[in-house]
């Protein structure tokens, strides 16, 4: 695995760095990493967006109903709180159940704290995720035309 510390998305609305924390989170950052670096997220959809909460993307089928190939990850709960700026894993019930889908808060939501595994925060860019389409479904969504790891 590279030791990248940062995840550029480049999106339909524009650049967003995301600072990895593998401190909070090794095994999700490494997860990311491992779909990253094989193109896993290049032009998946943010397929649920609310505005004043997150933008969430990471479904191959952009409906939220899928993720990757790969095994779904053991939790990694911890106390960074889910502010502006943060990156977490989204999840069914099963606090076992993350893969590769995430969102990114557009403001505080306290109430996912040690509930959802963070693993990142947005360094800049943020004015992009504002941007992006809101919707549960969005209609015409905006997508990560790239992600890279720098």
């Amino acid at each position: 695995m590279s030791e990248a510390e940062n995840l550029k998305l480049e999106t339909t609305q524009g650049d967003v760095l995301i600072k990895l924390r593998p401190d909070l989170a090794p095994n999700h950052v490494a997860h990311i990493k491992k779909l990253v670096s094989e193109g896993f997220y290049d032009g998946i959809v943010f397929h649920r967006v609310i505005d004043g909460f997150m933008a969430q993307t990471g479904c191959p089928h952009g409906t939220g109903t899928g993720g990757s190939k790969y095994p779904d990850l053991k939790q990694e709960f911890n106390a960074e709180p889910h502010v502006r700026g943060t990156c977490s894993m989204a999840r069914a019930q099963n606090p076992d159940s993350a893969n590769s889908q995430f969102f990114i808060c557009f403001d505080d939501a306290r109430f996912l704290d040690k509930k959802y595994t963070v693993w990142g925060q947005v360094i800049s860019g943020m004015e992009n995720v504002d941007k992006i389409k809101r919707g549960e479904p969005v209609k015409d969504p905006d997508k990560i035309v790239k992600a890279s790891l720098v």
